[in-house]
């Protein structure tokens, strides 16, 4: 396809991972891994590898009581479930402001409460790995963690409250609860999960996500993106190395091409998978679902006629928001999302650069005139409606 923007990568080295040497930029700057490789039980390596005032995590998280937790969250009970994974289930809770003590319902603040699924040592390396993370890296796009509880068995983690859930539900969810977001609105999530991506590969120490899709983008009620889920986050490749040789792990049809066949972990990955979801926003349609016919059923693959394609691209645009954006806005997002999803990783823009392309389209003026004196959105509107 060509160079879109510029190129750069990086990543961490654990017990089966390891770093590796290719040609790209590097970061000479490098933190330790807190990582166990001692053989033994899962109960022993989890007692050696608790966060401790020597670990990098912020001295404000809190310490929460197993008890205090089960208090906050009415004993765990089905009505405060927000969500579950394969971490775990995420559930709704009241604590005092203050005091960080429970509290009653709506008398206190909000927060999702994550419980560990206590399913052996990887789940223990997830719960340890957004301690890890979250509680060192601040910033206005990644969800904020309040706390943890590492009491005997229990493994819990406290994170502010979102308001409105995640992105997946409200692009691929029906019914009365979850709106119809908006095309202004689906813009502002781009840049703000933009936002958090540049500032975790740009931060002194890069951090690769390796899990970004529209479940993990979470929206407060004014729909401002943050990045939730770091238990699969990874340092990224410091001094001569330029990836990370790991175990593939993530969700079907978010996955960089290279990094399902190498296990080679880079920036640019994470850069892969923000071109999927960029393609979700713009479709309303799941990166990968089996219902779709079988030459549907991949987003990226199904979507590559159309968005090169100045008079096709309007066809694959979510129906729902029909009126909403004029084609100039919708190719250039296209031309973004073709971008980042270049099979070849060394010629994918940077997430910073990424973000710069798309506050050019959010700040664009839409309604500029064109020859016959209607607005850009006027006849992309019709063009779309007469079906060419």
């Amino acid at each position: 396809m060509g160079a879109c923007f510029s190129t750069r990568a990086k990543v961490l080295s654990s017990s089966r991972e390891g770093s590796g040497n290719s040609s790209s930029d590097t970061s000479p700057k490098k933190r330790s891994s807190k990582s166990s490789n001692n053989p033994g039980s899962f109960a022993a390596k989890r007692m050696l590898s608790l966060p401790a005032a020597s670990d990098r995590t912020s001295p404000t998280l809190r310490a929460f009581s197993f008890a205090d937790l089960k208090a906050a969250t009415r004993n765990f009970r089905s009505e405060s479930l927000l969500g579950e994974g394969g971490f775990g289930c995420v559930y709704k809770g009241f604590i005092n402001e203050q005091t960080y003590l429970p509290a009653r319902p709506r008398q206190g603040m909000p927060v999702a409460v994550k419980k560990l699924n206590l399913d052996g040592l990887q789940g223990h390396k997830e719960w340890l790995t957004e301690v890890h993370f979250l509680g060192a890296l601040h910033h206005p796009n990644l969800v904020k963690l309040i706390g943890f509880c590492a009491e005997d068995d229990h493994r819990l983690l406290v994170y502010e409250f979102m308001q409105r859930g995640s992105l997946e539900n409200h692009l691929f969810r029906k019914g009365t609860h979850y709106q119809t977001v908006s095309w202004a609105d689906r813009l502002k999530i781009a840049i703000d999960a933009a936002r958090g991506l540049a500032f975790l590969h740009d931060a002194e120490q890069p951090v690769i996500y390796r899990d970004f899709k529209a479940s993990n983008i979470l929206l407060d009620s004014y729909y401002n993106a943050k990045l939730s889920d770091f238990g699969l986050a990874k340092d990224g490749p410091t001094g001569e190395n330029t990836h990370v040789s790991t175990r593939v792990m993530g969700t079907q049809g978010y996955a960089a091409p290279e990094y399902v066949a190498t296990g080679h972990l880079t920036a640019k990955n994470d850069v892969y998978s923000f071109g999927v979801v960029l393609l979700e926003i713009l479709t309303g349609l799941k990166a990968f679902d089996k219902s779709r016919p079988l030459a549907q059923q991949s987003l990226v693959e199904w979507t590559k006629p159309y968005l090169s394609d100045r008079n096709r691209v309007l066809l694959i645009v979510d129906k729902r928001i029909q009126g909403q954006y004029s084609q100039r806005e919708v190719q250039r997002a296209a031309d973004i999302a073709q971008c980042c999803l270049c099979p070849d990783a060394k010629y994918r823009p940077t997430m910073r650069d990424v973000l710069r392309s798309l506050e050019t389209v959010l700040f664009s003026d839409d309604l500029s005139m064109n020859g016959d004196g209607n607005t850009e959105r006027e006849s992309s509107n019709r063009q779309h409606n007469s079906g060419t």
